[in-house]
């Protein structure tokens, strides 16, 4: 891990290639089980490089000697850009357990070729929207008892579920959706009882925010229509609307004067008549 920018914060998977390390450790005897626990309630609970760095410094990696290597560049993953997805490189972790708690993968972590889990009164979730993988198939394996599973895929990607469920089950909605071609094959497996693994596909947040936003412009540009077409009506409906011009007083005076013209005039075809 790099400690070039120590205050920068650190994301899931980050949390989760220093977990793995620490259970290495623990599974060849580098750490007992106290140090285990102490060192992995530590990682979870750090926010940054510079709390996650001094866990694993006395610590080797797969025999090079060297902390985990984390990247300091938080790539958005692209969507429909599978070839840059499958990188065939290490995975962050290969393995997961709950007991009476849970777990999580999601964020920009990479999928191992297969991935074991184990729940027991307890529960995990995937969440492979963002993350890379280790092969063009990847298995899930989830034994869940008396527990539950969720694994989350983005649009694209081929999902198979093969697992066994008693008194329990496995979600199957999913099967049949063909995958966009060069896009990773999820093979969802295991054993479920009194239990349930569940399959689901979502948008990525960041894919949601752009279609928010594109409709969002579609509602501003069609409002900005309306309010272009409604000043010509509205002047159009003024002239209608508008009421018949009222004669001036100028006007009232004439014919006035012209009535009373009238009236003298007939008064004197009366007196003229006599």
């Amino acid at each position: 891990m790099t400690d070039d920018a120590p205050e920068l914060r650190a994301s899931d998977a980050d949390r989760e290639r220093v977990a793995e390390v620490l259970r290495d450790a623990l599974a060849e005897g580098r750490l007992d089980m106290a140090e285990f626990e102490e060192r992995l309630d530590a990682t979870y609970s750090a926010r940054t490089y510079g709390e996650l760095a001094p866990i694993t410094r006395d610590l080797p990696v797969g025999g090079a000697g060297a902390a985990p290597e984390v990247s300091m560049t938080k790539r958005p993953a692209a969507a429909g850009d599978w070839a840059g997805r499958i990188t065939g490189g290490e995975p962050s972790s290969t393995w997961a357990v709950a007991v009476m708690s849970g777990f999580q993968r999601k964020g920009r972590w990479t999928v191992p070729k297969r991935f074991n889990s184990f729940a027991f009164w307890g529960g995990g979730e995937f969440d492979l929207r963002e993350a890379d993988f280790a092969a063009g198939e990847v298995v899930i394996n989830c034994v869940a008892i008396m527990g539950g599973m969720q694994v989350v895929v983005p649009p694209g990607v081929e999902v198979v579920v093969r697992g066994i469920g008693i008194m329990g089950g496995f979600d199957h909605r999913e099967e049949g959706v063909p995958g966009d071609p060069g896009a990773p094959r999820v093979v969802v497996t295991g054993f479920a009882f009194w239990g349930g693994v569940g399959v689901e596909r979502k948008l990525t947040r960041a894919e949601k925010l752009r279609i928010k936003e594109e409709r969002r412009q579609e509602k501003l540009e069609r409002r900005q229509g309306r309010d272009r077409d409604r000043p010509e009506q509205g002047s159009a409906r003024k002239e209608l609307d508008a009421p018949a011009a009222r004669p001036g007083l100028h006007d009232l005076l004439g014919e006035d004067r012209a009535r009373d013209r009238e009236l003298e005039r007939e008064r004197r075809r009366r007196d003229d008549s006599r």
